[in-house]
């Protein structure tokens, strides 16, 4: 049985009598008076499947449904014996300052107890955000003094309030605990937090790929994220992974968040700023208005380069935006996949950028795979229970994603795909390799007509999805330099197709290898805007046979020859990165600046 495309695993656990639009409930009628245990003060909705209590606020699940795509296993938080009731002091500080009441504080099922905080080495009083779904405790987010918090080590990240959602056509979506409080307050149940936050450098919605169901059957999705620049570069990536739209943009004006508007302007306020909420501007129509703050900043500040590869010597010349794709074309084993898989794996380094992989020449997958783990292990593995190789298939399996089909590859069909990824798994960077293996059915007969119908479709899903895409084509023309075995440089009228290539790309990289030196050659065939790069720059790279990375070298092919490069760096590329970091006890644990603490020092903080 299903209800809004949820498969229900347990029908109506409270066992109300079915059809009955009241019944008591089970959250509070057991703790009132004799008189009033059989009162039925619960309002019954059996087409959503939820109970609203209008005695204590609760909202009750009338049934347990299936989770959907869960792989790994999570610890799961126990409630805790040494919660103790709200005091006083707690209840007046959130009240007036927060502007949230102790019946919003008990219908999201947020408790008062003591925990240990790595912060302060001790036990201090918090306060508990318990994460909640189907009515199993998940995760806890424990609040203390001086901005001090963390989730439970080893738990599952969810949103925050995320049953209230299910079943419902329209939700909010905030950026903090006190937040979905705040429109708590205002009667507005269907509202979710994001975890963690948006912080600088780290818009990480992994949390989002296993509970995508439950945004994919609403009608309305209200962004009510921070007014910072970090929110609005979460509130970017939530419309890249929703689609814009169904997204409506929720405006607070001179406050920061929620709570800060709640405080400021009270409930009716509030409420309203989901009423006057506007939707995402339509494609293909911009007035200056839609962009008037990118444009004074490049004004004031220029355009910034873009994403990097942290191949050194390299990203001196190139760099990508989102909503552009690049054509990678080379001689015959000169490595132009070995290339993109390393400029992918330095990208999910670096901004933890996702990368699926359309690679019909670079089967079977688990051999791809493995060169993807050895280009972060550093090596060929000599343990498999070295907790570096550990992590390095960890790594690829959550960030490199492969797509196969068995009756040939088709274009429109790997973009649909690709779409799906988007949404589901928040995959920013596309591989299409070869070019020549995945056909535009139906395409024209005359190859630059077909070459430019083909990059016209690229073009519009990158602009569409702000992703970028690399696109690996072979070239049909080849000589070799005279009196030598090396190629050389192809252009991108090389290509079949070539001068649409040329035209409609934003980016064309080339490449060969260098027979006599084993160096490889790259050179900039294109770049189309300056900010980004520069055009006909030659980059000489050796390529480290133990790990199929590239590394930097200074050579001028027109002086000595080049000697043997024997100073390979064999190291894991993730010893220094923060994925070892969450591998450690406090794993979760998180400094960055969340909403302020209504505690300080060992005591409650009522004037915060």
């Amino acid at each position: 049985m299903e209800l809004n495309g949820f498969e229900i695993d347990e029908y109506n656990v409270h066992k109300i009598k079915e059809g009955s639009k009241t019944s008591i409930c089970p959250e509070c009628s057991h703790t009132r008076k004799p008189q009033n245990k059989k009162q039925r003060c619960l309002s019954v909705f059996w087409d959503t499947g939820l109970g609203q209590c209008n005695h204590c606020a609760s909202t009750i699940q009338l049934h347990t449904y299936k989770k959907k795509n869960e792989t790994k296993t999570y610890i799961k938080p126990k409630i805790s014996t040494e919660t103790s009731p709200y005091s006083d002091e707690l209840l007046k500080g959130i009240e007036e300052q927060r502007g949230i009441k102790e019946s919003t504080l008990k219908r999201f099922k947020i408790t008062q107890q003591k925990e240990f905080m790595p912060q302060f080495k001790k036990v201090v009083d918090v306060l508990a955000f318990n994460y909640w779904l189907n009515g199993e405790l998940i995760n806890i987010k424990f609040r203390g003094a001086k901005k001090s918090f963390k989730l439970v080590s080893g738990a599952e990240k969810i949103f925050y309030n995320l049953d209230s959602i299910r079943t419902e056509k329209e939700c909010i979506i905030v950026e903090g605990e006190f937040d979905a409080l705040s429109f708590g307050e205002c009667g507005l149940n269907n509202v979710v937090s994001v975890p963690n936050g948006f912080t600088t450098g780290n818009i990480n919605l992994d949390y989002l790929d296993n509970y995508y169901d439950y945004f994919d059957n609403k009608e309305k999705i209200y962004l009510a994220v921070d007014n910072d620049e970090n929110g609005l570069n979460g509130q970017k990536e939530l419309i890249r992974r929703l689609g814009a739209e169904r997204c409506y943009i929720v405006d607070f004006d001179d406050c920061k968040d929620a709570n800060e508007y709640l405080v400021k302007y009270g409930v009716t306020k509030l409420r309203d700023t989901i009423t006057n909420a506007k939707e995402i501007p339509l494609e293909n129509a911009e007035t200056l208005r839609d962009f008037e703050d990118e444009l004074d900043d490049f004004f004031i500040n220029g355009c910034p380069k873009g994403y990097e590869s942290g191949i050194e010597s390299f990203d001196k010349s190139y760099s990508i935006e989102n909503g552009q794709f690049c054509v990678v074309t080379g001689t015959p084993q000169s490595g132009k996949s070995e290339f993109v898989d390393a400029l992918c794996v330095g990208y999910a380094i670096n901004y933890k950028f996702k990368t699926a992989f359309c690679s019909p020449e670079n089967k079977p997958n688990k051999l791809h795979s493995a060169k993807l783990v050895k280009k972060l292990y550093g090596n060929k593995p000599t343990s498999i229970t070295d907790n570096r190789y550990k992590m390095s298939k960890e790594f690829v399996n959550d960030y490199f994603t492969h797509i196969d089909y068995d009756d040939g590859y088709d274009l429109k069909k790997v973009l649909k795909k690709f779409a799906e990824l988007v949404k589901r798994k928040g995959i920013k960077v596309f591989v299409i390799d070869p070019f020549n293996k995945v056909k535009l059915k139906g395409g024209s007969q005359n190859i630059n007509d077909y070459t430019n119908d083909y990059l016209n479709e690229i073009d519009k899903f990158c602009r569409k999805y702000q992703c970028f895409i690399y696109l690996v084509a072979h070239p049909t023309k080849m000589q070799k330099e005279e009196d030598s075995e090396t190629f050389k440089m192809t252009t991108a009228y090389d290509i079949k197709g070539g001068g649409e290539f040329f035209d409609m790309s934003y980016h064309i990289i080339g490449l060969r290898r260098l027979k006599e030196s084993g160096l490889v050659h790259v050179r900039t065939l294109k770049v189309k805007f300056q900010h980004l790069g520069e055009p006909d720059v030659d980059t000489y790279l050796a390529w480290n046979f133990n790990n199929g990375r590239y590394e930097g070298v200074d050579w001028n092919p027109e002086e000595d020859q080049f000697r043997k490069y024997n100073n390979w760096d064999n190291s894991c590329l993730l010893t220094n990165n923060e994925i070892e970091k969450q591998s450690k006890v406090f794993d979760n644990v998180s400094y960055d600046d969340f909403d302020n603490s209504p505690f300080e020092g060992n005591g409650i903080d009522v004037s915060f």
